[in-house]
């Protein structure tokens, strides 16, 4: 028996800055431009669709106003959860095709809706060359929820975002695993007292990709399944620079393979979303052409003969009736609710119950002058 791979475009940029004043993000060009590699057909993928997002228009917002575009990102998340939730429902193994990091929001909302079904719990495996951690608890503002996409969905940050559905957080800290972050990443002592488990760049070199896949799947073994993130800013831009943050000390196409290989070789892992990629800076289409190959390699423990399918029911994943979607809140303004690195997560809200209240007045929000990468 094997697994069938569903390929479903989320094309979103609005998670981003725009690189320059006249122009948009354009991450939101990969899925179409790893189609035409042959993706697909590679692959012997159902083709999924594509989840068009909503108009990039940043309008008036200022540092200060909160995540840009939340209105937008939590509607497009809901809808993406909705169409990851009926491809599991099917029996397949959904390959996400972002767009930004904050497609992550979806795949979270998700997941929690799938450990809810099953009465269990589902991880997160985090790859990516940054830690995505920004928050009200640590940052003076925060603005593009690419860069604060693990914060978000381990409940840090404005409740629009942070509690779709009522839901909050989609993944608790102990069921994190972050890999592929740099050694000098801007908050990695943050993760570390929150307690999310991480591996470095230097770490997973040493250990060895492989054996960094079994490490993270045993620190997960007490959840139902986990879902993978992957930005392919964990490669080093010397290989890929078609990002819109790169940073030096990333892994190479090879180790990204067998790490993926790892990690999808096994029932427990439940679908894969790439973030990041840039066509713009890719003219020729050699870096979508590498990205596919290593899509391909990594993936084939998926589709091998005798790999077994997902064990969990799933036919609630998507589910109406008693817990039928209600539309996401307005968008509100910046609410801290990162809180000190470190503090205790506020019980999760019943399956179903309303968007909680705001603890908290705005936060006054002036950009810092020493941020690194205001971008992602």
């Amino acid at each position: 028996m094997m697994r069938r791979i569903a390929v479903l475009d989320a094309p979103t940029n609005l998670g981003l800055r725009p690189p320059t004043a006249t122009s948009v993000p354009g991450c939101g060009k990969a899925p179409g431009a790893l189609r035409d590699q042959g993706l697909l057909g590679r692959l012997r993928a159902r083709d999924a669709g594509c989840l068009t997002p909503f108009r990039y228009d940043p309008g008036d917002w200022r540092p200060g106003d909160g995540v840009c575009h939340a209105y937008e990102i939590a509607n497009y998340s809901v809808a993406l959860a909705d169409r990851i939730g009926a491809v599991i429902d099917r029996g397949e193994f959904p390959l996400v095709l972002g767009g930004d990091c904050s497609v992550v929001l979806g795949s979270a909302l998700a997941m929690h809706r799938l450990g809810v079904a099953v009465g269990g719990r589902v991880g997160l495996v985090f790859v990516d060359g940054h830690s995505d951690f920004r928050h009200p608890g640590n940052a003076s503002y925060v603005g593009a929820a690419a860069g604060e996409g693990l914060a978000l969905v381990t409940g840090r940050g404005q409740l629009d975002l942070t509690a779709i559905e009522g839901r909050r957080p989609y993944f608790r800290d102990s069921d994190v695993v972050v890999l592929g972050i740099r050694a000098q990443d801007d908050y990695r002592l943050d993760l570390q007292a929150a307690g999310i488990t991480t591996r470095p760049v230097p770490a997973l070199r040493a250990e060895g990709a492989a054996r960094t896949a079994q490490w993270a799947h045993d620190q997960l073994t007490h959840c139902a399944g986990y879902w993978l993130h992957v930005d392919v800013d964990v490669l080093d831009p010397a290989v890929m620079p078609a990002v819109d943050a790169p940073d030096p000390g990333g892994i190479a196409f090879a180790e990204l393979e067998s790490l993926l290989a790892g990690l999808v070789d096994t029932p427990h892992c439940l679908g894969v979303e790439l973030t990041v990629f840039d066509p713009d800076y890719d003219p020729d289409g050699s870096y979508a052409a590498e990205i596919v190959n290593t899509l391909v390699g990594g993936l084939r423990p998926v589709t091998a003969v005798g790999s077994v399918p997902a064990r969990l029911p799933t036919a609630a994943v998507s589910r109406r009736g008693s817990e039928r979607r209600r539309s996401p809140e307005p968008p509100v303004r910046l609410v801290n609710q990162g809180g000190p690195a470190g503090v205790e997560q506020p019980p999760e809200p019943p399956t179903g119950a309303g968007v909680p209240a705001d603890p908290a007045a705005p936060a006054d929000a002036r950009p810092p002058s020493s941020r690194r990468r205001p971008v992602s």
